[in-house]
């Protein structure tokens, strides 16, 4: 006998297709939730950074588990728990207390695929034993603006409300030193000065030390600031422009990279650049002869710009995190002496 009504197969191909509609809708709907605003968003994990040791201490800093959150940046932990290495998400070292031996790689428990980090802020002059680091290193951690993670001395941020006053002053130039060695350059360029221009020199190096919180004050009542860096490198540009002269509210006179490089950090009107003149006399004389309304111009920045710091290695650290999506997978740096040195 035939049956009627509708055959079975039908049936079941019009019951998928109901289920396939309801599973795309139930995903659809899920979408909206987490793309529109005050929707779920997805959950992100937590990217452990671990600190093999902490720079130029024996005994690393509390890191509560709020430190990066404090700068700005989430979903961040810092540690120097050595036995979190097989499960850190990047290991960092940095370079001195490898150069000194203080710390080891540890290259037997490394973990296969996972990111290390080579992190420095001194110059190639002072660096040693890159050559036998070839292939260990993913990342770069340094001032240099190519680095993986890029962290300045400093850098001049959008200014909100007044500036403050221009501190007066009452003497020509200074410069705080501790490092004294003949032949750097910027001890020559200082002895090729002198005779032309009135330097007041502070620091170990003239037996005139200034305690932390006498530095900007002190600086601050000097037209200028010799910003000599203690070696001329690519971007190596520190404290001694951002803290030492910008800061403190004096011009800097600068030798270090090139003009062209602090103009990516600085307004080319903020500064005093060496290499512009021909000789010491001569920039003693445009120094001296400079009147007043001259003088304020370089200050002209100061009304819509402020001077921002970035000094603390916990700030440096959880910039990794912050770089973390972005930075290239599969990378090794197999002449990191020669990048370094370039």
């Amino acid at each position: 006998m035939h049956n009627a009504g509708v055959s079975p197969a039908p049936r079941l191909r019009a019951l998928g297709g109901l289920a396939v509609a309801a599973l795309l809708s139930a995903l659809w709907l899920l979408w909206l939730l987490r793309s529109a605003p005050g929707g779920a968003p997805a959950p992100q994990p937590t990217i452990t950074i671990l600190i093999w040791h902490w720079p130029f201490a024996s005994q690393p800093p509390e890191l509560p588990s709020n430190t990066c959150a404090s700068y700005g940046v989430a979903h961040c932990r810092l540690t120097t728990n050595r036995s979190l290495l097989a499960s850190a998400n990047a290991v960092v070292f940095h370079h001195r207390e490898l150069q000194t031996r203080q710390a080891r790689l540890p290259l037997a428990e490394r973990p296969r695929g996972q990111p290390w980090v080579w992190a420095s802020m001194e110059s190639p002059s002072h660096t040693r034993g890159l050559s036998r680091l070839r292939g260990v290193f993913n990342w770069v951690l340094s001032y240099r603006r190519d680095s993986d993670i890029f962290v300045p001395y400093g850098r001049l941020e959008p200014r909100e409300g007044p500036a403050p006053p221009l501190p007066a002053k009452s003497r020509v130039a200074t410069w705080v030193v501790s490092n004294f060695q003949e032949r750097q350059r910027r001890v020559q360029l200082y002895r090729q000065l002198a005779p032309h221009l009135q330097v007041d020199v502070f620091g170990r190096a003239s037996k005139q030390p200034l305690c932390a919180d006498c530095l900007l004050p002190t600086v601050a009542q000097y037209l200028f600031y010799l910003s000599f860096e203690n070696s001329q490198h690519r971007d190596y540009i520190t404290e001694k422009f951002w803290r030492n002269a910008l800061l403190a509210g004096t011009v800097p006179v600068v030798l270090g990279p090139s003009r062209v490089t602090y103009e990516a950090f600085a307004p080319p009107d903020a500064f005093v650049h060496v290499d512009d003149f021909g000789s010491a006399h001569e920039l003693a004389a445009f120094l001296t002869g400079m009147n007043e309304s001259r003088y304020r111009r370089y200050f002209a920045w100061r009304d819509r710009l402020r001077v921002r710091l970035f000094g603390d290695w916990r700030e440096r650290f959880c910039a990794i995190c912050a770089r973390y999506p972005h930075l290239p997978r599969g990378q090794a740096y197999q002449d990191l002496e020669g990048w370094f040195q370039a």
